[in-house]
């Protein structure tokens, strides 16, 4: 058990913030001071403790709950957090609800236990093992063996492989409370898009709400209109958006006119050349290849570097334009007949908006993580030593394994970071991850870091088992996960923001 002084020590530290407030490890254009990155760390400024009776801002249990919902799913506890839920709690206080939950869940899933997880997660050397349940996953199950749970460091044990059938998973019970019928879980997706179309149709649209709600995903029908928004590309105001859109539409296709004839220049050949390479590789091929689609991302990928010279063209930018173009192409028609039948019945006016929004949309995004994509990248090169230095603190034992097989880090995670993880999971995975990305703060940079961490330490079973340095790295450059669903994407971003929650705004965890 831990001493008093240390557990108040414990809560003086999580009481400073609250979920959905935390730092980041890492930025790409403005990162803060970072104890990766720094041998000193700066001392904490002496804090009173924490008094339900001061007088401080403090957080309703509805903005806890709503900012890790991927982490809860329906079940007999519900109820107790929900009673809370109009009280005005402070963080230590939405805690221990919060321990008490995840214990219950911990509690049934001994008794129906589960064959999906994330992977352990050791836990942070200044917490005691009386603490471990303050940064338990869901996706946890306790050791049939004490032993494992009586060491600080010990490693939490899980099983490994994540059932296809994921319902189940997501809710930790017992089979017959865990899983919803289709019913309500039909009645569940409409309340949840009743409440977008409610925010999407005010006159002006609360963004942080909308980034809140769409964290946990984005409904298909409003998502191309969430995603405009998120990205800043289209203002909150409702009456400014056709304006808006028709200007931004009309100033791209001006570029196109006055730059995209330079393509054949000698001093633009090289650029256009290398982009018309990699658009045949990109995925998924049955869209890509068709001519009318080639023509559209050739557009897109050449106006961007002639107007960014500081990158100019990137191998892993053509990827990117891929879920923005497919999100906006299922305004007009659905997901499953985006192939050569389905682009050729769309109008070409349609087109040619979304042509104009993915361009804008993708522009936005690359803004903000633009020196992964300058000389040398040294964006890319910062966050996979960050990401190294992360996997050495939450799981040792994978960590060592990989250095004792002289695995670098930058030989697998070089392309997570480069394309975003879109090589590694299918296209609705991606999206899916992007809802979450844009609704978090600096997503693609920060956010993505946590989640990297979580989808390599998601496949420790499979890396400790590889006793061979080929073996090993063909494994982490070729990763199962043809078959993954959203369901599989939510546990690694609930797995992700428990690290962010643990890890971001702890700089002592970060000690050796």
């Amino acid at each position: 058990m831990a001493s008093d002084g240390a557990r108040k020590q414990f809560w003086k530290r999580s009481n400073s913030k609250v979920p959905g407030s935390i730092r980041h490890v890492y930025g790409a254009q403005h990162p803060p001071f970072d104890p990766l990155l720094h041998g000193t760390l700066p001392k904490p400024s002496p804090k009173v403790p924490a008094s339900p009776l001061k007088a401080k801002r403090v957080s309703t249990f509805q903005e806890f709950e709503s900012s890790t919902s991927d982490a809860w799913d329906a079940g007999e506890d519900d109820d107790e957090l929900l009673a809370m839920a109009a009280e005005s709690l402070n963080s230590a206080v939405v805690m221990e609800t919060a321990n008490r939950v995840l214990r219950n869940h911990s509690q049934r899933r001994e008794q129906h236990p589960l064959r999906g997880a994330l992977g352990p997660v050791a836990a942070p050397p200044s917490i005691s093992s009386s603490d471990l349940r303050l940064v338990k996953s869901i996706s946890e199950s306790h050791t049939s063996s004490s032993a494992g749970i009586a060491s600080d460091t010990a490693p939490l044990q899980r099983s490994q492989s994540l059932p296809q059938s994921s319902t189940a998973a997501l809710s930790g019970g017992p089979s017959d409370q865990s899983v919803l019928s289709s019913s309500v879980l039909s009645e569940r997706e409409a309340s949840r898009l009743d409440k977008f179309k409610q925010l999407l149709a005010g006159p002006n649209t609360d963004l942080e709400k909308l980034r809140k709600l769409s964290w946990s995903g984005i409904p298909k029908p409003v998502r191309p209109m969430t995603w405009k928004l998120l990205s800043g590309y289209l203002p909150a105001n409702v009456d400014r958006r056709p304006a808006t859109l028709q200007r931004k539409q009309k100033e791209y296709f001006a570029f196109i006119e006055h730059y995209y004839d330079s393509r054949n220049d000698a001093v633009h050949q090289d650029t256009y050349r290398q982009i018309h390479i990699d658009i045949p590789r990109m995925s998924p091929e049955a869209l890509i290849l068709q001519p009318k689609v080639t023509e559209i991302f050739e557009r897109i990928l050449f106006i961007w570097a002639i107007r960014h010279p500081a990158s100019g063209y990137v191998q892993g930018i053509n990827d990117l334009v891929t879920p923005f173009f497919v999100v906006f192409l299922c305004e007009y028609i659905d997901d499953a007949a985006v192939d050569a039948a389905g682009i050729a019945s769309v109008p070409e006016e349609a087109l040619r908006n979304i042509e104009a929004d993915t361009y804008w949309c993708m522009s936005k995004l690359l803004d903000g993580i633009q020196d992964n994509y300058t000389f040398a990248q040294p964006g890319i090169q910062m966050k996979v030593k960050m990401l190294e230095e992360l996997v050495s603190r939450i799981d040792e034992q994978v960590h060592r394994h990989l250095e004792q097989h002289e695995v670098k880090y930058l030989q697998f995670a070089f392309r997570w970071m480069n394309n975003l993880l879109m090589r590694e999971v299918p296209l609705h995975c991606t999206i899916r991850l992007w809802d979450t990305y844009q609704s978090e703060p600096e997503g693609f940079s920060r956010f993505h870091l946590y989640v990297c961490a979580a989808f390599l330490v998601r496949w420790r079973k499979e890396i400790l088992e590889e006793r061979d340095f080929q073996e090993l790295l063909l494994f982490l450059q070729n990763l199962p996960t043809a078959h993954w669903g959203n369901e599989d994407v939510s546990l690694l971003l609930a797995e992700a923001y428990r690290l962010k929650f643990a890890f971001a705004d702890a700089p002592n965890h970060y000690k050796k």
